[in-house]
């Protein structure tokens, strides 16, 4: 962790991303200081006009002056055009540099950390972060450098006006200060309230059934609109934070620039200013404090931008890109090996599962029984790689699970992903088709594959005959299927591509007797090509077709080895600290049983 925070410190993803544009943020400052030199047009023009072209009353020097004058300010707004485009294009640029690893940072947090909040805050920090360098605040940040510039320029006009105008400058500037002081604290609130009002709303949003069968939209409805008072409130504490100020800002600029004109038409009254000099200086001094104004009207986004910058930050730090495996490791063929394994869910100290072992060779399959709570669905997501192993303060690590003798972390995921099928106990589709789910989104997926997965599954016929077949959309989640069918295309998906390990959890919780029957089928078949089967079980039909059982309480292994044995031993302690495992172990009994009168029949 130590060295990927240095990277994140000095090399992280964001900051790179914006490295590599810093020849664009050159050019654009260049841009900026041809439009703050063109933006000196109009107070010139005014200096000429009030000073040489009245008094002499001199027509052509008027029309050359005015037509110079409308070539410049051609030309300002052209190049305040490009630069506007060119920093649009600066945003989209940063997105596309760290889309993909935003969204891999989104799928991976769930994994490493308690979820909190909004699950998608990470893509909004970078829709953010696009947003402002496409907006005005950046550009205000490349005109604030031509401030002494103009100011030194009505120095050069009286010394008066420019003190005035430093004065006034300062002022403004601590107003800056004051309301970067103000709008912190509400805007953080404000970004963490709309984050839990987000992910309270989409939780009520997936579970709409449970809401409306069980009547739980008035009380749901009193707590989203206590969520959305505080957070309202917190908008509202910012809203007002950042727009009273910019409001006094106005006013004050105002003020400023009526009162460079009095302190101008004073000193040309003791002869100490011409009169074109008033314009220019009032011209000139508007422009020097139009970008501490435009930074204040902007600050709001400026702070967003600043905030999802950190959050980026600290997530690409805490969550380093997975390295590549420059050597890629052959296929698994003979073994799974559980090492002392000891696994605790993401973000929690406390383990699941404690030292867990066992080992299984090619062709075997492996049922897991306990009571519920005893660590089953933890060992499934530990076999998978989905959770690590546990830590300790020290060096060590909570064990290992190995394929062929080589750590699950040796392997990159994409290529890990191969070798294994996975059935999770909660099943989720892909918004696609019902082939695009079963082949993994795999662009380079043949039809024979899909086919080939599908009828492994059992469920070949049943896709035939829905109403577009494998090209059928399964919609958000697969709300199109049924629960039975969810599952059992689930299954399939696990099979794609024959992978060595498949870990089934709960595999027939919605399926019918020709679902079971297409189970064990598919998990005998996994065994007859040499892959290995584990199975998280609780009704007993999902055992038919292994050879071993683990029985797992408490995250502790109770027993393992042949079906056969472990139940029997099971069903008849032999002595008294097999009868308490065994009453430990009592809400397992019944899949025991169940199994026995089974097989009996």
């Amino acid at each position: 962790m130590h060295d990927g925070r240095a990277a994140g410190m000095f090399g992280g993803p964001l900051q790179q991303a914006l490295a590599r544009c810093s020849p664009i943020f050159a050019g654009v400052a260049l841009f900026s200081g041809a439009i703050n030199l063109l933006a000196l047009t109009g107070s010139l023009y005014m200096l000429q006009v009030y000073d040489r072209v009245l008094p002499s009353r001199s027509v052509p020097t008027l029309v050359g002056l005015s037509l110079l004058m409308a070539g410049l300010y051609l030309g300002n707004g052209y190049l305040d055009f490009i630069r506007g485009r060119v920093m649009s294009r600066v945003g989209v640029r940063i997105d596309d540099a760290l889309r993909e690893r935003v969204f891999a940072v989104v799928q991976l947090l769930p994994l490493r950390s308690r979820p909190s909040g909004d699950g998608l805050q990470p893509v909004r920090d970078l829709d953010q972060i696009r947003s402002y360098l496409s907006g005005l605040g950046p550009t205000a940040l490349f005109d604030l450098p031509w401030i002494p510039i103009y100011l030194a320029v009505i120095f050069l006009l009286h010394p008066l006006l420019g003190l005035f105008s430093v004065a006034g400058g300062l002022v403004l500037v601590a107003l800056t200060f004051v309301t970067e002081m103000r709008s912190k604290g509400p805007l953080k609130a404000a970004a963490h309230s709309a984050s839990r009002r987000l992910a309270f709303g989409e939780a009520a949003r997936r579970n709409s059934e449970v809401v409306r069968a069980m009547g739980l939209g008035q009380r749901l409805s009193h707590r989203w609109n206590e969520l959305n008072a505080v957070h309202i409130a917190d908008q509202l504490q910012a809203s007002d934070a950042i727009g009273g100020i910019s409001s006094v800002s106005k006013v004050f600029r105002l003020l400023l620039q009526s009162g460079m004109l009095g302190l101008g038409a004073y000193l040309v009254i003791i002869g100490g200013l011409s009169a074109g000099s008033i314009i220019a200086a009032s011209i000139i001094m508007s422009r020097s404090l139009a970008p501490i104004e435009t930074s204040i009207a902007h600050w709001r986004g400026f702070v967003s931008a600043r905030q999802s910058y950190r959050r980026l930050s600290e997530l690409f730090m805490a969550l380093p890109s997975e390295p590549i495996a420059s050597l890629q490791l052959t296929a698994p063929r003979s073994s799974l090996t559980v090492e002392n394994l000891s696994v605790a869910p993401p973000g929690a100290a406390r383990p699941v599962l404690l030292n867990v072992g066992f080992a299984l060779s090619a062709g075997e399959a492996l049922g897991i029984i306990g009571p519920s709570a005893s660590g089953k669905s933890s060992l499934a997501r530990a076999l998978v790689g989905v959770w690590q192993p546990l830590r300790s303060s020290g060096s060590g690590v909570g064990g290992c699970v190995r394929l062929d003798g080589a750590a699950l972390d040796q392997w990159a995921p994409a290529q890990l992903g191969r070798h294994i099928g996975y059935l999770p106990q909660s099943i989720e589709l892909f918004e696609g088709t019902v082939a695009e789910n079963i082949c993994r989104f795999d662009e380079a997926a043949t039809s024979e594959r899909i086919i080939a997965a599908a009828r492994a599954a059992g469920v070949h016929e049943l896709i035939v005959h829905l109403p577009a077949g494998y090209e059928t959309e399964v919609g958000e989640g697969g709300c199109a299927l049924s629960a039975g069918q969810r599952q059992r295309v689930a299954l399939a998906r696990a099979l794609y591509g024959d992978p060595f390990l498949i870990v089934l959890d709960e595999p027939n919780a919605n399926l019918d007797h020709a679902g079971d029957v297409a189970l064990t089928h598919a998990i005998r078949s996994v065994r007859e090509r040499g892959g290995i089967v584990v199975v998280i079980a609780h009704r007993p039909s999902a055992l038919a077709g292994i050879d071993k059982v683990l029985a797992l309480i408490d995250g502790r292994v109770q027993a393992f080895g042949a079906k056969e044995e472990i139940l029997r031993r099971m069903l008849q302690p032999a002595s008294p600290a097999a009868q308490r495992t065994a009453a430990a172990g009592a809400a397992n009994l019944k899949v025991v049983n169940d199994v026995t009168a089974e097989a009996a029949s």
